[in-house]
């Protein structure tokens, strides 16, 4: 989901290049929702599946996994940022060049070398000239303005809120780069139900 040459400053020990890890759609859903995290009845298994991952491909390629759950907190915000391929949205969410408003980090390593890295690109909200994300937000709790959360959170409980319950989050899904992301309703369902 993108890369960096990490230093101190960055909120790792040591230098080299970080890379951030997040889902690659379509599919993405369907494949780790069968994985035995999923199937063992023990809380947070996606968090789980992505550490058992992280950690396999770390151990592979001599780096060190990071998460962006459990502690010490790490900056996952500001390493996508760094990545070049992140960017804050006109609502204040991360978008992703591949991924839109639907980017999502489950891991990162440090990798011991700089790699070189690819060129990044400008966000893609720069050439979005109807910005439907502004006004997707049927409460209004999402806008330029900002994020009520409280507003959030009571929409969501009403008989109109279940659609982004059920279907996710109506901001993220109008970004025209999410709507290209193709990730399975049912994992926006998921992450809805943790948020809320």
């Amino acid at each position: 989901m993108g890369a960096f040459h990490a230093g101190p400053n960055d909120g790792v020990e040591g230098d080299g290049t970080l890379v951030l890890l997040g889902p690659n759609e379509p599919g993405f859903w369907a494949h780790v929702t069968a994985a035995p995290e999923f199937a063992d009845g023990m809380p947070d298994p996606l968090d789980r599946w992505s550490a058992r991952v992280t950690d396999g491909i770390a151990r592979d390629l001599g780096g060190r996994p990071l998460y962006p759950f459990g502690n010490p907190v790490r900056p996952f915000i500001s390493w996508a940022l760094a990545s070049g391929h992140a960017w804050s949205s006109p609502v204040g969410l991360l978008v992703h060049d591949t991924a839109g408003l639907l980017v999502s980090y489950r891991g990162a390593i440090l990798l011991p070398k700089r790699l070189a890295l690819p060129d990044t690109g400008m966000s893609p909200c720069d050439s979005c000239a109807k910005k439907p994300c502004l006004n997707a937000c049927p409460p209004r709790a999402l806008t330029k303005d900002g994020y009520r959360l409280p507003a959030c959170h009571a929409y969501l409980e009403t008989t109109p809120g279940q659609d982004c319950m059920d279907a996710g989050c109506r901001v993220r899904l109008a970004c025209p780069i999410s709507q290209s992301y193709r990730r399975d309703p049912a994992q926006s369902a998921y992450h809805m139900r943790q948020f809320h």
